[in-house]
């Protein structure tokens, strides 16, 4: 059977926020976004077939509990854990849902309540984690330090980048440089400041080469979209503002993030490749077409290694690639538009969701202060070590005739 087209049809989120920053459970935070997704595809929770629901730190069938606040209509729903990638495999799985004809309508809720402070360090037990394999090919190299340890995985990463091409510092900052700057138009982002390299140099160190200001925040907020069949938008009179998911693919560690030894592999490269290729292979179109991209920069390496990954340049390009403007207004691509992880904020199962919400805003139009001049494509890269890597690649509506 032939899979059908699914659409995204309506978008939401909260403005991501500092742990808390405000008086609110996950469920208000789900209640938020997911009211503004249907609000905003003008349908009603009653016409959802199912839910997919997002997150890694609530409790079992948090994702009832969530959107219970939407309406208790008994439809189903799946609850979702795909470490930092949560957020873009429930869209996937809500693709694949309409895309089988299972569901005309299909709910994706990513949502997050964080605690302060640093992923991983809290003193736990490295060696029964779910990533004590990465974490073991850091070891064998690095060692092991007492910076937080998704800060010393990616820091160790750049260090290898750094030793292996000559990327400097300096162009490690500019990419949380860009993104801090993109994200002073986003009403939505954690934070709104803008910084300049030399600000990023001189920021609190946390694990060499990476500053502060390089790294992804813990976030509380959530994030939705609403994804139909072509039917669905067309009986609704969706059509002219549906966003087409065109091709995706999600890819997982095969011996490649392993056997080099290398951190940059442990992180994920060899995932967004395979991802990248797959998504290729199934649209005819080559990633590097795109005209805005939301990539998964939660330290300012691992925007630097998803450039060489989706291939918009060559292996060890990547830092002069964006120091030569490329990748922000005026160059060949905008690159997180919204600030990135980095600046937006990082609430684990929202920010795969909240990439989609920028993209299908992008591709609308609908941007306000940040948005890409004529954007007609767009790609969105999730990734979480454990590992999962979602490559996404969104048309925009088509013209009215």
């Amino acid at each position: 059977m032939q899979a059908r087209q699914a659409h995204v049809v309506g978008v939401g989120m909260t403005r991501f926020e500092k742990p808390g920053t405000r008086d609110w459970q996950y469920w208000d935070m789900a209640r938020e976004a997911g009211t503004a997704a249907l609000a905003d595809a003008g349908v009603p929770y009653e016409r959802v077939d199912q839910v997919v629901a997002g997150y890694c730190f609530q409790a079992s069938t948090a994702g009832q509990r969530a959107a219970y606040e939407l309406g208790l209509t008994g439809v189903p729903v799946y609850n979702v854990n795909n470490n930092c990638a949560t957020g873009a495999t429930a869209l996937m799985l809500a693709r694949q849902l309409v895309a089988g004809g299972a569901s005309d309508c299909v709910l994706a809720l990513g949502f997050e309540k964080m605690r302060r402070g640093a992923l991983g360090g809290d003193g736990g037990d490295l060696a029964t984690s779910p990533v004590a394999r990465h974490y073991g090919v850091m070891a064998a190299r690095h060692g092991f330090a007492a910076s937080p340890p998704t800060a010393q995985i990616f820091g160790n990463a750049a260090r290898e980048h750094m030793a292996a091409y000559g990327t400097t510092p300096a162009q490690l900052a500019a990419v949380a440089a860009k993104n801090h700057r993109h994200s002073t138009a986003n009403p939505r982002a954690q934070f709104r400041t803008a910084y300049e390299v030399a600000d990023v140099l001189a920021a609190k160190a946390i694990h060499d080469p990476l500053t502060l200001l390089q790294c992804s925040p813990t976030s509380d907020g959530a994030a939705a979209a609403v994804v139909a069949s072509a039917g669905f938008a067309d009986r609704h009179g969706l059509t002219g503002r549906a966003v087409e998911i065109t091709a995706q693919a999600m890819a997982t560690d095969t011996e490649a993030s392993f056997a080099s030894g290398s951190c940059l592999d442990a992180v994920g490269r060899p995932l967004t490749r395979a991802a990248a290729r797959r998504v290729e292979e199934e649209s005819g179109t080559a990633v590097t077409d795109a005209d805005v991209i939301e990539l998964h920069d939660c330290f300012s390496v691992n925007e630097l290694i998803t450039y060489e990954a989706l291939g918009l340049c060559a292996e060890g390009e990547s830092g002069k690639l964006v120091e030569s403007g490329a990748t922000t207004y005026g160059g060949r691509w905008v690159v997180n538009p919204s600030g990135g992880l980095i600046s937006k904020g990082h609430p684990l199962g929202a920010t795969g969701l909240a990439q989609v919400a920028e993209l299908t805003w992008q591709l609308r139009g609908e941007a306000g202060a940040r948005q890409v001049p004529g954007a007609r494509l767009g790609l969105a890269h999730n990734i979480g070590l454990g590992g999962a890597a979602v490559v996404t690649l969104l048309t925009g509506p088509r013209p009215s005739a």
